[in-house]
């Protein structure tokens, strides 16, 4: 076997020794809080948006001829200043348009402070160096939320002379830490609610029974129902009235074993492969060999007799070589657990992008108990 084969096989070895390590850690390592595995509804962010202007470039904002969005935007801010410039002709490239963005906390109340993250909107080259000046940021419903100003930080910048040029990650794109503030609070009266739903991130129908047993177990009385693969529902008890948080509290810590569907995930440009520990395949045998045609060109000249009226020419020598590496069968025993499978294809000498190929026609053998998802 090959340097190749052996660096995927120790590889593999010791993916295998991880987990025998966690499963050998017993159930109380694989199970999970609620709050690790199910998301409260109505407790979510709002993402907002807007459009303004960054100011004090270094000659590297917008091109005003290039970008009429900048030309307008800056007659129309220095207007409302009191500053009448129509008609006059504008060089300026110290100004850039941009698009704000940010996401609003839950339950975020006026006055405070969300981070807001700037990118370029023309043709500038670089944000480097500017301040950005009041911009009005909307939610989905068109209404003002926060309000963002500020100087930016820049990751990334652009340096160029006569006959080089480098740039080092996107100066087009800040951040301004804090840099705007919350103007309207988004109403959500948590306490008030008779009945919540948990909203599970990875929906299962085992684990949201799991989650509402669990919950009834703790209260005592069935509060918690599970309505579809992907929601539970809890309705107060008459001790939690007008205390949702007190109950989601003391819910969210409870722990559960989670059930996955048996899965397998592929890449094929990358060759990584993830498979779940619940796959399982069927009795199957497998040959695997690779073909290869090798054909070399070896021209050779022919030259004429000493004082001949021969001519020199080029003679064509060409080989072909074909050789069929690997030739090899396996049989996979009906009910094999993924380690078994992971070794038996590994004996074979075979790497990560042949398994892909393997994993698919054993599927479509229909004898792998898993679905196959490609990334």
């Amino acid at each position: 076997m090959s340097r190749k084969w052996e660096t995927v096989r120790a590889a593999v070895i010791a993916a295998m020794s991880l987990l025998s390590v966690l499963e050998g850690a017993g159930s109380a390592a694989a199970a999970s809080r609620i709050k690790d595995l199910a998301n409260v509804e109505g407790i979510r962010q709002n993402q907002l948006i807007g459009y303004g202007l960054v100011v004090g470039l270094n000659g590297t904002g917008d091109t005003i001829n290039n970008s009429p969005f900048t030309k307008q935007s800056l007659q129309a801010m220095l207007e409302r200043l009191g500053v009448n410039i129509r008609g006059a002709v504008l060089r300026t490239g110290n100004v850039a348009a941009v698009m704000v963005t940010a996401n609003l906390p839950a339950f975020s109340t006026q006055g405070t402070r969300i981070d807001v993250t700037v990118s370029a909107l023309g043709d500038s080259k670089s944000l480097q160096g500017g301040t950005l000046l009041v911009t009005p940021l909307l939610g989905a419903d068109g209404n003002v939320y926060a309000v963002g100003q500020g100087p930016l930080a820049i990751g990334g910048f652009e340096a160029e002379g006569t006959a080089a040029k480098i740039t080092r990650n996107v100066p087009t794109v800040g951040r301004i830490s804090n840099g705007a503030i919350v103007e309207r609070e988004v109403d959500f009266a948590l306490n008030r609610l008779t009945q919540v739903r948990l909203a599970l991130r990875n929906p299962d129908l085992t684990t949201a029974n799991r989650i509402a047993a669990a919950i009834n177990d703790f209260i005592g009385s069935p509060t918690a129902e599970p309505l579809d693969p992907a929601t539970v529902q809890l309705t107060m008890p008459a001790k939690y009235h007008g205390n949702v948080v007190g109950l989601l509290t003391e819910v969210e810590q409870l722990q559960i074993e989670p059930d996955l569907p048996a899965k397998i995930v592929i890449d094929e440009r990358s060759g990584i492969i993830v498979m779940g520990r619940d796959v399982r395949v069927s009795m199957v045998a497998v040959a695997q060999g690779n073909l290869t045609v090798s054909i070399s060109e070896a021209p050779q000249v022919s030259q004429p007799a000493p004082f001949s009226r021969g001519q020199t020419t080029v003679v064509p020598r060409t080989r072909v070589g074909v050789q069929e590496d690997g030739q090899k069968l396996a049989l996979v025993k009906e009910g094999m657990s993924l380690q078994q499978l992971v070794d038996g294809l590994i004996a074979l000498g075979i790497g990560p992008r042949d398994l892909i190929a393997i994993l698919q026609a054993i599927k479509a053998a229909g004898a792998i108990q898993a679905d196959i998802e490609g990334m």
